[in-house]
């Protein structure tokens, strides 16, 4: 049975609204993933589900889809003292069925994607992306990556203990795609980011939702082949699952 939810964040972030509004409608990769490109000062492209486009103040985006369920997505952003900005992100629909399993989803990765984006727009802003992963899903684990305990693999894998949070140090391989040297920025029981000094690496504990341990990168560094670049975390990442 389809059912109507709403999801409401507000977030404080180390940004003028114009980096913040750019980070939202041209920078999707830099922290989310790749999506529709909407230039400051400029007109949505024709035909994008755009319905409010008045930069950098307000954005809302709505996708109907043919079964009647529909996403609408609401930025509102305000300047601040010290040159930051305030976002207030409402994101509203109707799921269809398993909505439990899709809230609870939907929730976990809009607090996950707000912490990334202040880490992008703290660390790494106006540098050019590459993103590694398929738009919206990211790099998935195999089906034994949905097992109850699939997301403790996963840590055991990159030498990161069940305590461990945001500060701590990572120092692990990936096989043929390199070394993960960096800082943890990000730690919950579903959830672990993990920043370097050229990217953000984002893991997500899908098989808490009824999916499967996924991952996705951010990369601030020239010259990534990003589908090579795919191809070994995902082989990395099927390995964890052996």
């Amino acid at each position: 049975m389809s059912r109507a939810f709403e999801i409401t964040r507000e977030v404080d972030l180390p940004a003028a609204p114009d980096d913040v509004w750019t980070a939202i409608t041209a920078d999707n990769a830099a922290w989310q993933f790749p999506g529709m490109e909407v230039a400051p000062g400029e007109a949505p492209p024709e035909g994008t589900p755009i319905m409010t486009c008045d930069p950098p103040h307000r954005l809302v985006i709505r996708v109907q889809s043919p079964d009647g369920t529909f996403n609408a997505l609401d930025y509102a952003i305000e300047a601040r003292d010290g040159g930051t900005a305030h976002l207030r992100y409402v994101h509203s629909g109707i799921l269809a069925d398993g909505w439990e399993d899709q809230y609870d989803a939907i929730g976990g990765h809009t607090d996950f994607y707000f912490h990334t984006l202040g880490q992008y727009l703290e660390h790494f802003r106006g540098r050019p992306v590459t993103y590694v992963g398929q738009p919206s899903s990211g790099i998935e684990g195999p089906e034994a990556a949905g097992t109850p305990d699939a997301m403790a693999a996963l840590r055991a894998a990159l030498g990161v203990s069940s305590d461990a949070g945001a500060g701590d140090a990572v120092h692990a391989s990936l096989g043929d795609a390199g070394t993960l040297d960096g800082v943890i920025d990000y730690s919950t029981p579903e959830f672990l980011g993990v920043r370097t000094t050229d990217g953000l690496y984002r893991f997500f504990g899908r098989n808490h939702f009824g999916s499967v341990v996924g991952m996705s990168a951010h990369l601030f560094v020239n010259g990534i082949d990003a589908a090579a670049r795919e191809a070994a975390l995902k082989t990395w990442l099927d390995g964890v699952y052996a």
